[in-house]
C-alpha cells in the first residue's frame, strides 16, 4: 500500500516526489546510495513511467538527486559541510541562554532496530538496538524546529526511560553514560519541507527550509546522537561566530 491520493492529493508525480522526497529525508535511502529504478518505483507505486519520471525530474531540479547515465539515480551528497566548533549546546540549551521559553512536544519515543546507514553512523551493529526520537520546538505556539535523532544505547544504557520533555537529550545522554559530549560534525542544506515536515512545522510543503544534519560524539570519541535538525526559513536565523 503506497499513500498516494488518486484525485485528491494533487498532481500525481508530486505525490511521487513527495513519497521519495520523504524516504531520503527519513534516511531510508542514504547519500551516494542509488533509489530504486523507474521501473521498480512504477511497480511499488502503480504508476506510468512518464508520471515516475516527471516526480523524479523535480527532486533532481530540486538538488535533491543527481542522474547518472547507465548507472542510474542517486541521493545527492551536500556541498557545504564543515565541523563546528567552539562551545557546543544543545539547541534547548541555546534557546535558553537567550532568554527564549519554549516548549518540546515528543512525536515519536521508541526503540527500533539499526539499518545499515544508522549503524555505520553510531558505530553499531545492523540490527542492534538504537532509540529514535522525533520533537517539534515552539515559541508562543508557533514550531520553530523539527528534530529527528537516533541514540546510541549502546553507550547510554536506559537512555529509552528518559522524559525528554523535561530533560534535554545532551544531559540524558550526559547521565546515562557517564561521559561528556564532546562535539558534533554538522552539515548544512537548504531543502523543501515536503508534505510532512511542512505540517510538522506548520508551513507550506514547498517552503524552504534548513536542514542540519549532525553527528554529535562523546569526550572519547564514540558516536552517541546522529540526526537532523529542521528550521523554517522564514522562522529562524542561525548566527555564529568565528575568529581568526
Amino acid at each position: 500500500m503506497t499513500p498516494l491520493q488518486r484525485g485528491g492529493g494533487g498532481p500525481l508525480h508530486a505525490q511521487v516526489a513527495d513519497y521519495v522526497r520523504e524516504r531520503i529525508y527519513s534516511k531510508r535511502w542514504g547519500v551516494d546510495e542509488p533509489i530504486p529504478s523507474e521501473h521498480e518505483l512504477m511497480e511499488m507505486l502503480g504508476l506510468s513511467r512518464g508520471t515516475v519520471q516527471k516526480g523524479i525530474r523535480q527532486l533532481v531540479d530540486e538538488g535533491l538527486l543527481v542522474q547518472q547515465r547507465g548507472r542510474g539515480t542517486f541521493v545527492t551528497r551536500p556541498v557545504m559541510a564543515r565541523p563546528t566548533s567552539g562551545h557546543l549546546l544543545s539547541f534547548a540549551e541555546a534557546m535558553g541562554e537567550q532568554g527564549i521559553d519554549h516548549e518540546t512536544r515528543v512525536i515519536t519515543h521508541e526503540v527500533r532496530e539499526a539499518s545499515g546507514l544508522c549503524a555505520r553512523s553510531l558505530g553499531i551493529g545492523v540490527g542492534e538496538r538504537f532509540l529514535y526520537l522525533e520533537r517539534v520546538r515552539s515559541v508562543d505556539g508557533n514550531p520553530v524546529m523539527y528534530i529527528e535523532s537516533h541514540l546510541n544505547l549502546r553507550v547510554c544504557p536506559g537512555l529509552e526511560e528518559a522524559d525528554f520533555q523535561s530533560e534535554s537529550v545532551f544531559r540524558a545522554m550526559e547521565r546515562t553514560s557517564g561521559h561528556g559530549i564532546g562535539g558534533s560534525q554538522v552539515t548544512y542544506s537548504a531543502r523543501v519541507a515536503g508534505r510532512r515536515r511542512g505540517q510538522l512545522l506548520d508551513c507550506d510543503e514547498h517552503a524552504p527550509v534548513l536542514q542540519m544534519e549532525q553527528l554529535v560524539s562523546l569526550d572519547d570519541g564514540t558516536p552517541v546522537e546522529w540526526g537532523s535538525v529542521w528550521l523554517p526559513a522564514n522562522r529562524c536565523v542561525i548566527k555564529g561566530e568565528a575568529s581568526r
